[in-house]
C-alpha cells in the first residue's frame, strides 16, 4: 500500500514537470501563399519547443519555430484542393505532449480584399452611389467568391451593410456594385470584402473610398426686383435687376450660372436670352412694359423661372398704401403700414441704409398676408479680428463694425471666443458699442485662436480667426529685469577690473615672493664645482670627514640640495665669504699634519697666517696675536691635532690670559627675520669625536 502511494505521488510530479499540450489549435490556408496554424500555449516556457507535423496527398513533412506559438508551409509545398491532418507536437528536457487536428483546406481558404475603383453617382438617378470594384486577390480559380459592401456618412461611425451581396461566379469579371437608399447630396464612405464561397472565412475589409449622391434639382424659382432708372429723352431707361434664393435648401448643389429672358409685354415671340454667372444684371428697356424671367440651373437640373413686370413709362404705380410708420423695438427695425385695397394680400419692402448708396447695394423681401414687418435675419458677414499689444498672460482683442448694407438689422452684441492649442474655449460678450476687448489670465508662451461673433436677434454670423502666441514673459518684466541685469553686469565688470588693479599689491601684501635659489645666477657662475663649495662646514681629518663645530646653525651646514631649496641669506656674499673661510680651513689643516710630523710646531698664535670669522659684515680677519694655544702637553697636542686645533679657532684669551671660546662666528649672523619662519632646515649627525667648545672651556677652567 505504500510502495503504491509513493509510486503515485511520484508519477504526478513527473507528469507536472511535462509540457502543456497546445491548445485551441487554428490553421488558415493562403492561397499560393502559405498554410499557417497557430495555438495557444498555457504557459510561458522558453523550454518548450514546438513541432508542427503535416500529413498530405504527397507525403509528410514539419515545421518547427522555437518556442513560438505559430509555424507556416509555404508555397510551392502546398496543394489544393486537399484535407491536410496537423499535429502540433510541444517538448521539454521532461517529455512532449501533442494534439492532432484535420483541416479541409476548401473550407479554411482566406483571400485578399478586393480593390474599389470609383464611387461615383449615376446622372439622372437619385438617392443612388455606384460602386466600381475589381476580383480579390488569391481567390482559386475553380472557386466561386461572395462580397459584401457597408457604407457611413462622412464624419459619422455608424457602418451600414448594404441590403444584398454579389455572387462572382468563376471566369466572370465582377459587376458595379449600387449602393440604394441613399441621402441625396451626401458624401459616403464604402469599404468592401469579400470570401470564397466554400470558405468560412472573410477577407479584411477593403481600403475606403468616397462619394457623392446626387442632389435634387431646384424645385423653387427665384426672387426678382428691379430698379428702375431715370427716362431718358427718347423715353428709354435703365433697369436693374436683381434677384435671390428664396431660402437654401441642403439637397440642392450650388448655383452654376443664371439664364434671364426679356421681351416687350405684347410680343412674346420676341425674346432676348442671357446667361450670367453674377447676381445682377443691367440692361436697357423701352418706353412701354416688358416680362423678365430668370432661371438658375445646378449640375443636377434646372429651376422653375421666375418672372416681373416692368411698367411702362406713362403707367402710374398704384397708390394703395394711406400710412407707414417705422419705429426700433427690441433691437429691431419694425415696419407698419395700412391700406384700402384689401384684396391685396403680397407685399415687397424695400430698404437700404443711405440715400447716396448705389442701387446695388439695396435689399428687399416679398411678405405676405400680413400689415406689419420686422427687419431680422443674420449678418451677411462677421466682425474682422486684429490681436494687439500681446504680453504673456494678456492681449486686446480688436474688430471692425459690419458695415449697414451686411447687418440685416440691429447688432445686439457680441460675442469673443478664444481657445488656446489644446484647452477648453472660452467666451466673453459684450454690447455692441465695445469694438474692443482685453483677454486676461492667458498661458504664457501658447497659442490661442480668437474669433468674433456679431449677434442680432435672428441669430449671430462668426468672422474670420486669429492666431496669436502669447509672451514667455511680459515686457513690464522685462523692463524692470533688464536694469537690474544691466547694472548688475556693470557692478561686475567694474569689480573684476578692481581686481585686477588690486591684485598685484594685495599677491605682494598676502603672498610674497620667495627667491628661487634655483634660477640664481651663482649657479650658473659656479657650474659643476657649486656642489664641492657647499660643503662649509666639514673638514678632512686623516680621510675623515668631521664636523666643524656642532653649534653651526643648520642652514648654513646643510647639503648642495637642501641649501639652493632653502637658502634664507644673501647667496651670493655668502657663497665669496665662506669660500675664503673654507681655504683657511684647508690650510690650517696643512699645519696640523705638519706639526705631527716634526714633533714640534710653534704656537698658533706666533703663526703667519690670519683667520677670519664670520659676521653681519661678511669674513672679518682675526690677528694671530688674539689666538692663545692651550695648555697642555705636546704629547697631548700630538694625540688630538685636529681638535686642538678646532679649539684653538675659537677661543680667545682673556684679561689674565686664559683662552675663553669665542662665540661661533655664525651664531652672530642672523637670519632674515621675513624669512625665519618659512624656511624648514635640517639637522647633521656630528661625529662624536668632535669636541664642543663649551666643554673646553670647562676643562681650561
Amino acid at each position: 500500500m505504500l510502495f503504491s502511494t509513493l509510486f503515485l505521488l511520484l508519477g504526478n510530479f513527473c507528469l507536472a514537470d511535462l509540457p502543456k499540450q497546445p491548445e485551441n489549435i487554428s490553421c488558415t490556408f493562403y492561397f499560393s501563399k502559405n498554410f499557417t496554424c497557430t495555438w495557444n500555449s498555457e504557459e510561458d516556457d522558453s523550454s518548450t519547443v514546438y513541432t508542427v507535423n503535416r500529413t498530405f496527398s504527397h507525403g509528410t513533412d514539419s515545421c518547427s519555430n522555437g518556442n513560438r506559438t505559430s509555424c507556416s508551409f509555404f508555397y510551392p509545398k502546398l496543394t489544393y484542393p486537399d484535407c491536410y491532418t496537423i499535429e502540433v507536437e510541444a517538448k521539454n528536457g521532461f517529455g512532449k505532449q501533442s494534439k492532432v487536428t484535420k483541416w479541409d483546406l476548401e473550407n479554411i481558404v482566406k483571400i485578399e480584399p478586393p480593390t474599389i475603383l470609383t464611387v461615383e453617382p449615376i446622372r439622372g438617378v437619385k438617392y443612388m452611389l455606384q460602386v466600381a470594384w475589381t476580383k480579390p486577390n488569391g481567390v482559386p480559380h475553380s472557386d466561386s467568391y461572395i462580397c459584401q459592401l457597408r457604407y457611413r456618412k462622412v464624419n459619422s461611425t455608424d457602418w451600414r451593410l448594404a441590403s444584398q451581396k454579389m455572387e462572382v461566379h468563376p471566369g466572370r469579371s465582377p459587376r458595379p456594385y449600387n449602393v440604394t437608399g441613399l441621402l441625396p447630396l451626401r458624401q459616403y464612405a464604402v469599404s468592401m470584402q469579400c470570401h470564397v464561397s466554400t470558405s468560412e472565412f472573410w477577407s479584411s475589409w477593403s481600403e475606403e473610398r468616397m462619394g457623392t449622391t446626387e442632389g435634387l434639382a431646384p424645385n423653387s424659382s427665384l426672387d426678382l426686383w428691379r430698379v428702375l432708372g431715370p427716362v431718358q429723352p427718347n423715353g428709354g431707361r435703365t433697369v436693374q435687376l436683381l434677384w435671390k434664393v428664396t431660402r437654401e435648401d441642403p439637397n440642392v448643389r450650388k448655383t452654376r450660372d443664371y439664364n434671364i429672358w426679356y421681351f416687350p409685354e405684347n410680343e412674346t415671340t420676341v425674346k432676348e436670352a442671357i446667361t450670367t454667372t453674377s447676381q445682377q444684371f443691367k440692361f436697357h428697356l423701352g418706353s412701354g412694359a416688358y416680362l423678365v424671367s430668370v432661371a438658375y440651373n445646378t449640375s443636377d437640373g434646372v429651376s422653375p423661372e421666375a418672372t416681373l413686370r416692368i411698367p411702362a413709362v406713362h403707367e402710374k404705380p398704384l397708390q394703395c398704401i394711406e400710412a407707414i410708420q417705422v419705429y426700433k423695438s427690441r433691437d429691431c427695425l419694425e415696419v407698419e403700414w395700412q391700406t384700402l385695397a384689401e384684396e391685396v394680400d403680397r407685399w415687397l419692402i424695400e430698404w437700404y441704409p443711405d440715400s447716396e448708396m448705389e442701387n446695388l447695394e439695396r435689399s428687399w423681401e416679398f411678405v405676405s398676408q400680413t400689415r406689419n414687418w420686422t427687419v431680422r435675419a443674420v449678418p451677411l458677414d462677421g466682425p474682422q479680428v486684429t490681436v494687439q499689444n500681446i504680453s504673456a498672460q494678456t492681449a486686446i482683442i480688436k474688430w471692425k463694425e459690419i458695415p449697414k448694407m451686411k447687418r440685416r438689422g440691429f447688432i445686439s452684441n457680441y460675442t469673443v471666443f478664444y481657445k488656446s492649442e489644446h484647452g477648453k474655449e472660452f467666451a466673453r460678450t459684450v454690447n455692441s458699442s465695445v469694438l474692443k476687448y482685453e483677454l486676461d489670465s492667458l498661458e504664457s508662451n501658447t497659442l490661442y485662436t480668437v474669433y468674433i461673433m456679431a449677434n442680432t436677434l435672428a441669430g449671430g454670423k462668426n468672422g474670420t480667426s486669429s492666431k496669436f502666441k502669447t509672451l514667455y514673459i511680459s515686457i513690464i518684466k522685462t523692463v524692470i529685469l533688464a536694469p537690474i541685469t544691466g547694472g548688475g553686469l556693470l557692478f561686475l565688470g567694474i569689480l573684476i577690473m578692481l581686481c585686477g588693479l588690486i591684485k598685484p599689491k594685495l599677491k605682494r601684501l598676502v603672498c610674497p615672493e620667495i627667491p628661487n635659489p634655483a634660477k640664481s645666477n651663482v649657479v650658473l657662475w659656479h657650474g659643476d664645482n657649486f656642489k664641492s663649495k657647499l660643503h662649509l662646514g666639514e673638514v678632512q681629518f686623516h680621510d675623515k670627514m668631521k664636523a666643524v663645530d656642532e653649534k653651526i646653525p643648520k642652514p648654513y651646514l646643510s647639503s648642495s640640495g637642501d641649501l639652493i631649496d632653502k637658502l634664507v641669506v644673501d647667496f651670493e656674499n655668502f657663497l665669496d665669504k665662506t669660500e675664503v673661510h673654507r681655504i683657511e680651513l684647508m690650510k690650517m689643516q696643512g699645519n696640523i699634519l705638519n706639526e705631527k710630523e716634526e714633533n714640534h710646531v710653534s704656537s698658533p698664535y706666533n703663526s703667519s697666517y690670519n683667520f677670519y670669522s664670520f659676521s653681519e659684515k661678511g669674513f672679518q680677519e682675526v690677528s694671530s696675536s688674539d689666538l692663545t694655544p692651550l695648555k697642555g702637553t705636546q704629547e697631548q697636542s700630538s694625540e688630538r691635532p685636529h681638535e686642538d686645533a678646532k679649539d684653538r679657532l675659537f677661543q680667545r684669551p682673556n684679561a689674565i690670559g686664559i683662552l675663553e671660546p669665542e662665540q661661533p662666528p655664525w651664531e652672530e649672523a642672523e637670519l632674515n627675520p621675513y624669512l625665519k619662519n618659512s624656511v624648514t632646515t635640517r639637522e647633521f649627525l656630528t661625529s662624536e669625536k668632535f669636541s664642543d667648545p663649551n666643554k673646553k672651556k670647562n676643562e681650561i677652567t
